[in-house]
């Protein structure tokens, strides 16, 4: 008996290498989208706690509700999303003027 461990993924063909490698890739995936989801969740509890106090939170406020917005528009929708496009760089030009 020895006290280094045996990579087993050694002794494995080379499918069953892919679907194991798969299988955590898909575990790593599935647990930085949940991370993702709880601090998005406290991000959104921020944001709504206070009212912003200048023009510069309030417009930090809709650029994140504009972002969440144009993530869900569907690809073809151009009109659409050259639109919050626009409203996003008002958003910068008007925060660097003031």
């Amino acid at each position: 008996m020895t006290d280094n461990p045996v990579d087993l993924d050694k002794h494995r063909g080379m499918m069953a290498q892919k679907a194991t490698d798969l299988r955590r890739l898909l575990s790593e995936v599935e647990a930085n989208t949940t991370h993702l989801r709880q601090r998005q969740e406290e991000l959104e509890i921020q944001l709504a706690a206070a009212p912003a106090t200048t023009w510069a939170e309030a417009a930090e406020k809709a650029r994140y509700l504009l972002d969440l917005f144009a993530a869900g528009l569907p690809p073809g929708d151009a009109r659409r999303h050259k639109l919050v496009t626009a409203v996003l760089s008002d958003f910068d030009r008007l925060s660097r003027e003031s």
